[in-house]
């Protein structure tokens, strides 16, 4: 009778147990402060029952093959994955079809037959080509008339020198940034003279390092560098600050654009520390990569998903049953 009443108790309390699994955010590398702070964003929107939780893929593949493989084996609700190189999506998917676990990839974007191999798989970003075009918006702000450029034509010879620091060779966006930008500052009419197209791995110390090298190869020939992401321009302005390219001749701790030495540098994903220096008048411009509203439309789909709700009352769009595509925008000041 006694182990009767403790067999009932025991089903009665796992029956109310109120269930709160884990959604693991398995990110390619946190050392990324774009990725850093888009982690913290989607923690940070969570209203849900679930807890949210970051494992770190350290920039390893293999890694993150491994944690992968854990968080399947505790068998989640749904798994949201920053993948280290879009080629690896295809093994995953397959891993999540053997327990039917749904995947949101973000930020990454894997490649479309990839995406297709399951009715369970999810994308969440921004069109790569699209950040390309507002940083030749921002450029045509800087140098503005084709045909007659401001002052940042340093040599008055109607051409803009430049550098583009590039994000990993064969990447997606990085490919696509570089790409497009250079197709449309020529649709728009400009002259260019690309002095050199770096690749730094999406990293400020890399692109630090490059940078000290472009500025001893061109010197004062560099009128214009274009950063796939902000991290990467951070660099650039520390290596530009330091050859004394960019001078506060007024020391009011500010760069005052028409009086101080400085040139343009345009990066991409407006994470804290570049809108701070867009502040400081350092950064001439960036691009918003909205971590914000995607981490709002992941957790939201995240929830449906884990609780097999209905995905056609949800605030967002899902294009062709695997897209929710949130766009890029030019930071201005008031987006504060």
């Amino acid at each position: 009778m006694k182990k009767l009443l403790i067999l009932c108790l025991i089903m009665f309390l796992s029956g109310c147990a109120k269930e709160n699994p884990d959604i693991q955010i398995i990110v390619y590398d946190m050392g990324d402060p774009y990725m850093n702070q888009f982690a913290e964003d989607i923690i940070s929107s969570n209203k849900s029952d679930y807890i949210f939780k970051v494992k770190d893929s350290e920039n390893n593949q293999l890694l993150q093959n491994e944690l992968i493989q854990n968080a399947l084996d505790l068998k989640p609700k749904v798994i949201l994955i920053n993948p280290v190189d879009r080629l690896g999506s295809y093994t995953i998917i397959n891993k999540a079809k053997e327990t039917n676990t749904p995947i949101i990839f973000f930020n990454r974007e894997p490649l479309a037959e990839d995406l297709e191999l399951s009715n369970n798989v999810y994308y969440v970003g921004a069109p790569a080509a699209n950040s390309a075009k507002i940083q030749a918006e921002i450029v045509f702000d800087a140098f503005g008339d084709p045909n007659n450029l401001s002052s940042y034509d340093k040599n008055d010879d109607g051409i803009i020198q430049l550098i583009i620091l590039k994000g990993e060779q064969g990447h997606q966006d990085a490919e696509t940034r570089t790409s497009v930008i250079i197709d449309e500052l020529e649709r728009l009419g400009y002259q260019l003279e690309i002095l050199a197209i770096q690749i730094a791995d999406w990293n400020t110390a890399i692109a630090y390092e490059k940078m000290i090298d472009l500025v001893e190869i061109h010197g004062e020939n560099i009128e214009l560098v274009i950063s796939n992401n902000d991290a990467m321009a951070i660099g650039a302005i520390s290596a530009l600050s330091e050859k004394s390219m960019f001078n506060d001749i007024n020391e009011n701790g500010v760069f005052d654009k028409d009086v101080d030495l400085f040139l343009p540098v345009i990066g991409i994903d407006g994470i804290s520390q570049a809108i701070r220096l867009i502040k400081e008048g350092y950064l001439y411009g960036t691009v918003l990569n909205d971590s914000k509203a995607m981490a709002k439309v992941i957790v939201e789909l995240a929830e449906a998903l884990a609780n097999g709700s209905d995905l056609n009352n949800l605030d967002f769009d899902i294009i062709d049953g695997k897209y929710i595509w949130v766009d890029y925008q030019k930071y201005t000041p008031e987006i504060d």
